[in-house]
């Protein structure tokens, strides 16, 4: 019983850390004769005041009342325990036997530890072990009593039976004097305790001073007895979030895992937060390209798992009137980035293209089909218009086609934002392509994130954690570009003005504006870019600025200005005017790409969540967010002309 209280305390205080959608349901299993005040019970549907309060030199115990549920059993007896022990064994049986479908149908792990107990648990232990199938058993060494008798035969059984029959006296008499019972009834328990070490294998001493811990003596204990197959011992590992049992037990060069049989695993992942298992199955060969799909990276949006984020609140923004059970879609999540990301950014998931995409991913999913079905139509008519179109795409092979996302960490990185899974997101931009780019546009979601919970009048906390974060990723930024800048200074300033097809076809330079990096853009190669940009043709020299105002003076002397040659000029960056006016092809295909507002299916106006004041900051937080709205003369330019780099008919120049 006292074993019983300390686990009921110990779920009362972890159930808020470990279980967010509900509650660990613990059942109580007590016989009905040993109960304090049990006449006080007696009833149908009815409440009765009971207080579990042991009566001092009572040989009757209180309930526990961390117990959700009771189970009490009654044979007649009084004042005797064991009575509970077929009605739990049964009990236990049939809860090994169900499947769990959220785990693939796995079949309910069952394990038994002993810590201390009497004769009863000694029988318990002989009946796991020698079930059908059997349970593996787990004693906890230095707790007293039954578990301290086992251990201690355990280990001398090792070097065979017979060193236990040459002490048959001693530990007979140990028996006698522990559990204070008759030689007759020590001998029996001795024939148990000697029927229950012949299944050594099946049983596992933990030893509370050799620093290992208990999870992962139970979860070893699983995997060698319950013989599961590699997925089941995975998601076995996965669920217990123990990555060095799943390096050492599953991830062996025994087993060949086929293709695409890690994906179900790198799902449950990602949905509990698991960041080390994610290394892990990356590590494995897990292809994210070929893993998330339209459906999953869904699902992974409407997980109920996970830390509390504000990204219903943005939903609301952006969607009125939704019903609680509303599942998000893509669509929407589209509107949420335009919305955080502000002015003319327009996110992958509104575009025309990845609409008709969704619609042929839900015609070819009836269950996602019939949840998002208003989305379903709407997307069907918009089909229907966009194949008259002249430069519409031809929907017949898209149909016939798997779609894949071009940058899968990037999406999830903008997954991990919006659901505030910071450890998550550092995870995905250190994989794929466009670090720079991932933390600029991971900083604005933050820093936008952090605007609306002040806005919505969210706790303090909530606002500073999201601001934290984003400060965060802008260091990762600075810190990448000044690394690059040190190799390679002209490269460095490709990689500012390179346009970004996967956001919104924006460029470095144009996120940190977007994000006020000051840091950044105060940065040597920064800087240098926007005098190129200053200067134009000119080529810098010394004194070039006095050659300049003598020229003006003097036109004449403008022949002793030096100039950039064609070659050079080609691999400086340009406005956006510029280069549009030179690729009338790609202005048109920007302009083609923009939809009106029925093909938009009722989206919001995009507007730029920093402009409002948050509510609940100090006067300091009030300044420091008044000074990033002004930002500097040379920043504005670079935000007005949104910077790209020349075209080139060379492939291995940057565009």
């Amino acid at each position: 019983m006292g074993v019983t209280r300390h686990v009921g305390e110990a779920l009362v205080s972890e159930s808020s850390l470990r279980v967010r959608g509900g509650r660990v349901v613990s059942v109580g299993i007590a016989p009905w004769g040993i109960i304090e005040r049990r006449q006080d019970l007696i009833g149908r549907n009815k409440d009765v005041p009971y207080i579990p309060i042991n009566a001092p030199k009572s040989r009757f115990v209180a309930l526990n009342s961390h117990h959700t549920f009771f189970l009490l059993v009654d044979n007649g007896t009084i004042g005797k325990y064991g009575p509970e022990l077929i009605l739990r064994r049964k009990l236990e049986n049939y809860i090994s036997k169900q499947r769990i479908e959220a785990r693939g149908g796995l079949a309910t792990p069952v394990v038994c530890v002993v810590i201390e107990g009497g004769p009863q648990t000694i029988r318990q232990v002989l009946e796991y072990v020698t079930d059908s199938p059997p349970v593996p058993v787990i004693v906890c060494d230095g707790t007293g009593r039954a578990a301290d008798i086992l251990a201690f035969v355990h280990k001398y059984a090792s070097s065979g039976l017979n060193l236990i029959e040459a002490n048959r006296d001693t530990i007979i008499l140990t028996l006698e004097r522990v559990f204070e019972i008759r030689p007759s009834q020590a001998e029996k328990l001795f024939t148990e305790v000697l029927q229950c070490v012949r299944k050594r294998d099946l049983i596992t001493v933990f030893r509370l001073k050799e620093g290992c811990e208990l999870d992962q003596s139970i979860l070893s204990a699983l995997l060698h007895a319950q013989r599961l197959n590699p997925p089941e011992q995975l998601s076995l590992a996965l669920t217990w979030n123990r990555v060095d049992i799943a390096r050492s037990h599953v991830f062996n060069e025994d087993v060949e895992w086929p293709e695409g049989s890690l994906e179900q695993a790198m799902m449950d992942a990602l949905v509990n937060d698991r960041i080390e298992f994610v290394k892990l199955l990356l590590e494995q060969g897990v292809t994210m390209s070929k893993f998330l799909t339209i459906q999953r990276l869904e699902e992974l949006y409407n997980s109920k798992q996970g830390p509390a984020n504000t990204l219903r609140y943005i939903i609301r923004d952006v969607k009125k009137n939704i019903p609680r059970d509303y599942r998000y879609t893509l669509i929407d999540i589209g509107l949420v980035i335009n919305k955080l990301m502000g002015g003319a950014y327009r996110s992958f998931y509104s575009r025309k293209k990845f609409r008709t995409s969704y619609e042929n991913s839900m015609a070819r999913s009836p269950r996602l089909q019939r949840i998002n079905s208003h989305i379903f139509h709407n997307s069907k008519s918009l089909l229907q218009k966009s194949s008259t179109s002249p430069k519409s795409f031809n929907t017949q092979t898209d149909l016939q086609s798997d779609f894949e996302f071009e940058y899968p960490f990037s999406e999830l990185l903008v997954w991990a934002v919006l659901t505030k899974r910071q450890g998550m997101a550092m995870l995905m931009w250190q994989h794929g392509e466009e670090a720079t780019a991932k933390a600029l546009v991971a900083a604005k979601l933050y820093k936008a994130l952090a605007h609306e919970a002040a806005d919505d009048d969210l706790e303090t906390e909530v606002y500073e954690e999201l601001r934290s974060y984003a400060k965060e990723f802008e260091a990762l930024a600075l810190h990448v570009l000044d690394y690059c800048y040190q190799q390679d200074d002209d490269r460095a300033q490709q990689l500012l003005t390179y346009e970004l097809r996967n956001w919104s076809k924006q460029t470095c330079l144009s996120l940190a504006v977007a994000v006020n990096h000051r840091a950044l853009l105060s940065h040597p190669c920064c800087q240098i870019l926007l005098a190129d940009l200053w200067l134009g043709g000119l080529r810098t020299r010394k004194n070039t600025n006095i050659k300049v105002m003598l020229g003006l003076l003097c036109p004449p002397l403008i022949l002793v200005l030096g100039f950039r040659s064609r070659e050079e000029l080609k691999t400086m960056p340009q406005t956006r005017e510029e280069h549009q006016e030179e690729d009338p092809l790609r202005s048109s295909d920007s302009e083609s790409d923009t939809d009106s507002d029925e093909e938009n299916m009722d989206m919001r106006n995009d507007h730029d969540p920093e402009t409002g004041r948050p509510a609940s900051v100090t006067s300091t937080e009030m300044e420091e967010m008044e000074g990033e709205y002004n930002v500097d003369a040379k920043a504005q330019l670079v935000h007005s002309v949104s910077l790209v780099s020349h075209p080139s008919p060379q492939p291995s120049r940057l565009r």
